[in-house]
């Protein structure tokens, strides 16, 4: 099963690339496919590439959702 998710756009590098943050992980993506993204814009996130730009609240429920699901897991384990 594979996973997109969404992350905060925090450093421009070039036209096609750019840092994005997740949890206080960052890393190097492409936004080769997608247009008109910049920092503070949320992006859904697979493999490294940008899919479409999110809008912050939809990104910010679907962190919280996934958070909450986290926290369950461990709960579980526990």
């Amino acid at each position: 099963m594979c996973l997109a998710i969404p992350a905060r756009i925090v450093a421009r590098l070039d036209a096609d690339r750019a840092v994005v943050e997740l949890g206080g992980v960052r890393k190097d993506i492409s936004l080769a496919l997608v247009e008109h993204a910049d920092v503070g814009d949320y992006v859904i996130v697979h493999v490294g590439y940008a899919l479409q730009r999110l809008d912050t609240a939809e990104a910010e429920r679907t962190l919280e959702t996934l958070a909450a699901i986290g926290a369950d897991a461990l709960e579980a384990r526990s």
